[in-house]
């Protein structure tokens, strides 16, 4: 049945989907203890504590504590042992054996029934933004829902391109997000001085996109019979292997590839992704799982993202695996913060941006001082660090070095780039850094939005911009 709290949560989450009463409906906390039922587990290792740093599971931002498991998995060695050496074996044998591991451990199987999109543009128009004209779609996907139709979804996508190019251009595409009504927000980290990331990507001539990811799939437990997952199982709730949020979001984004494919304003092989934060996580999956997608930029995307699940760092594997935020991954990784260890992961994130090899992938974090110790900036730098024998492997580049920067140290030579910024938990201070990076990737045509107000003359550095 649909309860009252059901309801009041999915109308203060603002979502465009609808579940009929009659849906099967578990709150989070019963649809977790069904997981743990179904896996034969009683109980889970608490996560840490990044609020007392006096509690007894307070999160450690201690190095010489940090790694209990110092040796990866080797992405060059298949299941049997023998290393790969040749591209065939790469793309045949070794790449689809992790894939396989990430999606029945960690982030979940897309079903084969997955209900198509049709997009529809519900509104354009012609603006002024950053000193040039440009024209905004708004388009709705809305979900063939006729096989099950108590679920709705309609997701949501704005598209800005320059009005005046010449040709189609490279978009990069944000995972786009939505306060709840009458939640308390968090204070906002300063802004740095200069243009927003609009601005700077009109500057280039390119345009941009924002996909509202929870109008793909609810970004709780109790929704995940509502949504996109909701709507491919009929209600029903997930199997252990099926796919989670994350996944689900990111073949949302896969899904607006799809129309920038259709649309002539865009050049759909030049489109980047990128996410802040749970969407950080969000936006490295559809990367990993989506050749098509040109470029990523990963924005502080901690455990669950770029962050090696085998450090001890800030946010663990047992945060993740409780209640707020299991939903994010596949009933399956429930087992590493209970019976297993992180030690018993058959693959880790340095493999999940290996997949992503041999387009380019941008790592991004904060400094710990200044509010962003919890995503683990070391640990994600030692995951890009991780995928860089896969680079070479592809003919490219890794980072040129496995030891960890001092902060603002740019490292964007390389196919696989990282830098940490002085700010904390944003994304803003590196845009500069990572438009430098996907430009020599993404070429536009002229014509584009050119900067030319005060406020864009006035952009300062990249590394004054990084500062709080």
């Amino acid at each position: 049945m649909l309860t009252a709290r059901s309801l009041r949560n999915s109308l203060a989450l603002g979502l465009l989907i609808t579940v009929a009463v009659g849906a099967a409906q578990l709150t989070a906390e019963q649809d977790h203890q069904r997981l743990m039922d179904l896996l034969h587990i009683q109980s889970l290792r608490k996560g840490a504590d990044g609020r007392n740093s006096q509690a007894p599971n307070a999160a450690n931002y201690d190095e010489s504590k940090a790694n209990p498991y110092p040796t990866l998995p080797n992405p060059l060695i298949l299941k049997g042992g023998k290393r790969v050496t040749t591209l065939k074996m790469w793309w045949t044998q070794r790449r689809p054996q992790i894939m396989e591991d990430f999606d029945r451990e960690i982030y979940g199987r897309v079903p084969q029934n997955v209900p198509n999109v049709h997009w529809e543009t519900t509104s354009t128009d012609r603006e002024t933004k950053a000193g040039g004209a440009v024209v905004t779609k708004h388009l709705v996907g809305h979900l063939d829902n006729s096989v099950y139709p108590s679920v709705t979804v309609d997701m949501q996508l704005t598209l800005t391109t320059p009005a005046n190019a010449t040709g189609p251009v490279p978009v990069i595409m944000e995972f786009g997000f939505v306060w709840p009504a009458g939640a308390r927000r968090p204070n906002p980290p300063p802004v740095p001085p200069g243009p927003t990331w609009q601005e700077q990507v009109l500057a280039k001539g390119w345009g941009y996109a924002v996909l509202l990811a929870t109008s793909i799939q609810p970004d709780n437990g109790a929704g995940l019979t509502a949504g996109i997952i909701g709507l491919a199982n009929r209600g029903e709730p997930r199997k252990l292997d099926g796919w989670g949020a994350l996944r689900a979001w990111a073949w949302g984004a896969s899904r607006a590839l799809d129309y920038f494919e259709t649309d002539k304003a865009v050049n759909a092989k030049q489109v980047g992704i990128e996410g802040h934060s749970r969407y950080g996580k969000a936006a490295l999956v559809t990367m990993a799982y989506d050749q098509r997608f040109a470029i990523a930029y990963i924005s502080s995307s901690g455990e669950g993202g770029a962050k090696l699940h085998r450090r001890n760092w800030g946010e663990l594997v047992e945060n993740v695996a409780g209640t707020s935020e299991y939903h994010w991954m596949a009933g399956n990784f429930l087992r590493y913060a209970g019976p297993l260890t992180w030690n018993d992961l058959p693959v880790d994130s340095h493999e999940l941006v290996a997949l992503c090899a041999p387009r380019p992938v941008f790592i991004s974090a904060g400094s710990a001082e200044h509010g962003d110790g919890w995503v683990d900036a070391k640990g994600m730098f030692l995951a890009a660090a991780g995928a860089g024998p896969v680079y070479t492997l592809l003919g490219k580049k890794d980072m040129g070095t496995t030891e960890f920067p001092p902060i603002e140290t740019t490292l964007i030579d390389g196919d696989v780039a990282f830098r940490q910024h002085s700010g904390g938990h944003t994304p803003a201070p590196n845009w500069p850094t990572f438009l430098k990076f996907a430009s020599r990737y993404l070429k536009g045509p002229e014509g584009g939005a050119p900067l030319t107000s005060a406020r864009a003359l006035a952009m300062p550095s990249q590394d004054v911009a990084a500062k709080p």
